[in-house]
């Protein structure tokens, strides 16, 4: 491969993940009327180069939500070396809840065009999946969850709070929800 490719196919994934970064930040400000016309001038590029990346609004949105979710299970998978398992399941849960809370506006956008996250990041919602089942087993087995909690209880619970805490600007009562939460998680003495 020549050099020149090279650097036009390194000079193409700069400029993507330019319109990317600026999309999800003029989405979250402006929701679902924001322009493109907006996002290729924020990013710094023409009308052109976002549409050669992303044929249509809802690609590009696509496109933020699998970025998004792919940060969310990177950070999470490192948690699973965990030497207090519950803690680190309550620490994931927190910053689900943050990342809902502060991306409200985008989230309202999301359902104004009607975009289903499952099937827009399959892969990466079954990572994120895989890595609360295996920090719940661990606090399972550790003794500091209940044994009768199980994944599906779990995801409901976060459902829950990253839903209350798109609506719930304080973050006093959103950790305060959180630890109601665990406290029931958390086996009787």
């Amino acid at each position: 491969m020549s050099t020149r490719v090279v650097a036009v196919r390194a000079d193409a994934r700069r400029n993507r993940e330019r319109v990317l970064e600026a999309a999800e930040t003029v989405f979250a400000e402006q929701g679902a009327t924001a322009s493109t016309e907006e996002v290729a001038r924020r990013a710094g590029v023409g009308i052109g180069t976002v549409f050669r990346h992303f044929p249509t609004k809802e690609a590009l949105y696509e496109a933020i939500v699998v970025r998004r979710l792919s940060r969310v299970a990177e950070q999470a998978q490192p948690l699973t070396a965990s030497a207090d398992p519950a803690g680190a399941l309550r620490d994931l849960f927190a910053r689900l809840i943050d990342e809902a809370a502060t991306k409200k506006a985008f989230a309202d956008t999301m359902a104004v065009v009607s975009l289903d996250v499952k099937a827009a990041a399959p892969a990466v919602g079954d990572q994120l999946r895989d890595t609360i089942a295996t920090l719940l087993d661990a606090a399972r087995t550790a003794g500091t969850v209940r044994a009768d909690v199980g994944l599906a209880e779990v995801m409901v619970l976060l459902a829950g709070l990253c839903l209350a805490a798109e609506h719930t600007p304080d973050p006093t009562l959103r950790e305060s929800a959180l630890s109601v939460v665990f406290a029931g998680l958390t086996p009787p003495s």
